[in-house]
């Protein structure tokens, strides 16, 4: 399987299938995009009637972009964009180093032939779409792929478990790293030499790469978010 199969693969599975996915794709993207500012008020009247769709369907679309950290449900605003200061964002990074680091150890521990396989193949398609010059929110939906790559050759549900609500939180920090200039292609090499290290076997190697990588990748973020008060 090419790279580009894999984007069209991963492209294609994010189509979607109802009003609700179709609400919910299009909030997801024009936050992770920057159109919707951290604090901006989700309205459902407007909601509502520029989505042509129910009440039920917005409440349960903000609901879904709540759980995934996108939105905030605060009382008597209602739904906000999801604000995140430098203090927060520097804990949830080095929280995902942590997790991030055994998950590759895991998967050295556990993976097969195939499992490594995929996950080059999923690097490969990522490289593809940094190369390509996409937006990085659709760079994000492809590196996704890496990381579903990383969870089925760990074979870990509480791994899968604890590092999705945190990567969750910081989904729009990561998709801010990635638009600084160059990032997204200095992304790639740090995640290949990770994955050297997998193929070699050195568990602790990789997961040592892997905090490196998150630690470039948070440096990143931090500059451009305001302190905590």
């Amino acid at each position: 399987m090419t790279a580009a199969t894999t984007y069209r693969e991963v492209t294609t599975e994010a189509a979607p299938t109802s009003r609700s996915e179709r609400v919910h794709q299009e909030l997801s993207r024009q936050i992770l995009d920057h159109q919707l500012a951290p604090g901006k008020r989700l309205i459902e009247r407007e909601l509502i009637d520029r989505f042509e769709v129910s009440r039920a369907t917005v409440r349960e679309t903000l609901r879904q972009l709540a759980a995934e950290g996108l939105v905030q449900i605060q009382p008597r605003r209602g739904a906000v964009v999801r604000a995140i200061d430098s203090d927060e964002a520097r804990d949830l990074y080095r929280l995902r180093a942590a997790i991030e680091g055994l998950l590759v150890e895991t998967f050295v521990e556990r993976a097969g032939v195939a499992d490594v396989q995929r996950l080059q193949e999923a690097l490969d398609a990522l490289d593809a779409a940094v190369e390509d010059g996409l937006a990085a929110s659709e760079v994000m939906r492809v590196r996704d792929a890496f990381y579903e790559a990383l969870f089925a050759g760990a074979g870990s549900s509480v791994l899968r478990e604890e590092l999705g609500v945190v990567q969750a939180r910081v989904r729009v920090l990561c998709v801010s790293s990635l638009s600084e200039s160059g990032r997204g292609a200095t992304a790639v090499r740090e995640l290949r030499a990770v994955t050297r290290a997998i193929i070699e076997c050195d568990g602790p190697r990789a997961a040592a790469l892997m905090r490196e990588h998150l630690a470039f990748a948070a440096a990143a973020t931090l500059r451009t978010l305001p302190r905590a008060d």
